[in-house]
């Protein structure tokens, strides 16, 4: 199949495609890179600040269209899949339908059914909109609510929702957003990995990463922050809660910090931590939880039994949970810290998981089969 995949985020379509053609498809990857994370892609397209940056994306988006004609399926990580208003991307959606067999949406991040499910509905117990029957009043909370209901976003992605051949969720909390709605067509299919190391489970469980040598002081806590969304996705609390630990067990912990730096400096400063802190108010581990997964080290985040469920998981329990609040993190952190004999059997788990449910060759043939079905 001709396959082309448009938009990024934390690297889910590059990893993809990369799987795809592995089982022999062509695939283009149309993305900005994630922004200043800078992911791979086939094709760039990243608009650069002010008036004239504006109409130099223009000029090149169009430009670009007759090169996006032709394929078997195009996938959209968003409903904003372009860095322009919904109102523009309208007609371009439509150009892509016209020209193309299908198209898929992917359900894999901020979006109207995402905002208006957990705002309204509250299916979750807490997520990054609500606590219980409580909305959060952050800055960035706000402003997704107004930006995404009653608004152009919103018109658009009802509107591609509802034309879309079909829709792929990647977490748990986007699929009950979604196949409420959408039930005949949506699908949920776990985010892929591909393995950094190239190491088979057997190879990591035999090498350093899952030994019991491994599992001694200090403990390698390693964290990175989108300064930009830090109190959105509770990485001030987590960081917060791990410098309180640090002062609780200065000999026993050591703390790295990755601030907003690109993905393959934030990968190289993850190389051999021993956990990860990541996403306070999530269910579920998040791309970058998964990636730290895969190389042994053990996330602190979400791991609710709904994450496990959805993947028929009754025995790998790899990820430390922990509630949406500072008391809960200190808590989990501080049991680490003094238990430093769990980490071989968390690490192991880990590399298992990964491989069990996030393999990047695995999940690429569970597109392949959407596809087909298609």
């Amino acid at each position: 199949m001709k396959i082309l995949l448009i938009g990024e985020y934390s690297n889910v379509h590059w990893t993809l495609a990369e799987g795809l053609r592995a089982l022999g498809h062509k695939v283009t990857v149309l993305s900005n890179g994630d922004f200043w994370k800078d992911y791979p892609r086939d094709i760039s397209l990243v608009r650069t600040p002010g008036k004239l940056g504006g109409m130099a994306y223009m000029a090149r988006l169009y430009t670009l269209l007759p090169r996006l004609r032709g394929y078997d399926v195009v996938q959209l990580i968003n409903p904003m899949f372009l860095e322009i208003k919904a109102e523009r991307i309208t007609p371009i959606y439509r150009y892509l339908r016209r020209h193309n067999r299908h198209i898929v949406l992917g359900a894999f991040g901020m979006d109207y059914y995402w905002v208006q499910t957990c705002c309204d509905k509250k299916p979750l117990r807490y997520s990054d909109f609500n606590i219980g029957s409580q909305l959060r009043e952050n800055e960035d909370a706000i402003r997704e609510r107004v930006d995404w209901l009653g608004t152009a976003k919103q018109q658009l992605n009802q509107f591609i929702a509802r034309d879309c051949d079909a829709i792929v969720t990647g977490l748990y909390e986007y699929h009950v957003c979604y196949q409420p709605a959408f039930p005949e067509k949506t699908t949920f299919i776990p985010y892929p990995i591909k393995n950094a190391n190239g190491l088979s489970p057997e190879e990591k469980e035999g090498g350093t990463i899952c030994s019991p040598q491994h599992a001694v002081s200090p403990l390698k806590l390693f964290i990175g922050i989108n300064k930009t969304r830090s109190a959105y996705k509770g990485t001030d609390i987590m960081l917060a809660a791990a410098q309180e630990i640090c002062r609780e067990y200065p000999d026993q912990i050591n703390l790295q910090i990755a601030e907003s730096v690109p993905f393959a400096t934030y990968r190289k400063m993850m190389t051999g931590s021993d956990a990860i802190l990541d996403q306070l108010y999530s269910y579920t581990p998040s791309m970058n939880a998964l990636e730290a997964m895969s190389q042994g080290i053990v996330c602190i985040g979400g791991g609710e039994p709904e994450n496990y469920e959805i993947l028929d998981e009754t025995e790998l329990h790899p990820i430390i949970n922990v509630e949406p609040t500072y008391e809960s993190v200190c808590e989990q952190l501080r049991h680490l810290v003094t238990h430093p004999e769990l980490l071989p059997k968390l690490k192991k788990q880990s590399v298992e998981y990964v491989n069990k449910h996030h393999n990047f060759l695995k999940v690429a043939r569970q597109y392949e089969r959407l596809y087909k079905k298609m």
